[in-house]
């Protein structure tokens, strides 16, 4: 199975993601804010749990020592978590890298840590969270894919199901979504046409 799939649902619970692997999703992301160090532990101890026999990737934004601890496989970080996470603790543990770029200077940075995965957004207008970035556009996947060359790149921000052969064809590996599955009045529905549509098994 490729990492991350072409579908990578992003969810702030452990409820999510046990929904989500559930319904067959085969990497989610576990991106809960404001946490302090034990209840960070707890969370990602539980949807390891959660995860734990399926073929369901957990992949952990930001508590890259929870991460570590708990033996987690995967892990993501902004570049504000970054700054002060410690790469060669993260390596050692044998987790994957997933990083999040929004300019030239911040890609540059991402691909000095080598690593799996480059995400780049927002694609488009989010109102999930404050951005100091203006969207991207489209045109913006086809120049990072040919800057980073082999290493994945993943969408995301504001990206939609209707949106996707379009994000694919421009160069993304893969697709990060968050209120199009969370915001979607029937979330299952959503999952299980995104999966229809870019399951790796299809």
């Amino acid at each position: 199975m490729p990492y991350p799939d072409r579908f990578y649902p992003v969810v702030d619970s452990v409820a999510w993601v046990e929904r989500l692997t559930k319904l067959g999703v085969g990497t989610v992301q576990l991106r809960a804010k404001n946490l302090d160090d034990a209840q960070a532990l707890a969370m990602v101890r539980e949807a390891l749990t959660v995860v734990k026999g399926t073929a369901t990737k957990l992949v952990v934004n930001d508590y890259w020592r929870a991460a570590i601890e708990a033996g987690a496989q995967h892990v993501h970080l902004g570049q504000e978590d970054l700054a002060d996470a410690d790469v060669n603790a993260i390596r050692r543990a044998g987790l994957t890298l997933g990083l999040s770029t929004h300019d030239e200077e911040e890609l540059d940075k991402a691909l000095r840590h080598k690593p799996d995965y480059v995400a780049l957004g927002p694609i488009f207008f989010t109102t999930l969270k404050a951005m100091r970035f203006a969207p991207q556009g489209i045109e913006r996947i086809t120049a990072w894919k040919l800057a980073i060359g082999d290493i994945p790149l993943v969408a995301i921000g504001g990206i939609k199901l209707e949106h996707a052969p379009d994000i694919f064809a421009a160069g993304a590996n893969s697709i990060a979504v968050v209120s199009d599955v969370t915001q979607n009045a029937d979330p299952d529905a959503r999952v299980r046409a995104w999966l229809g549509q870019y399951s790796e098994a299809a």
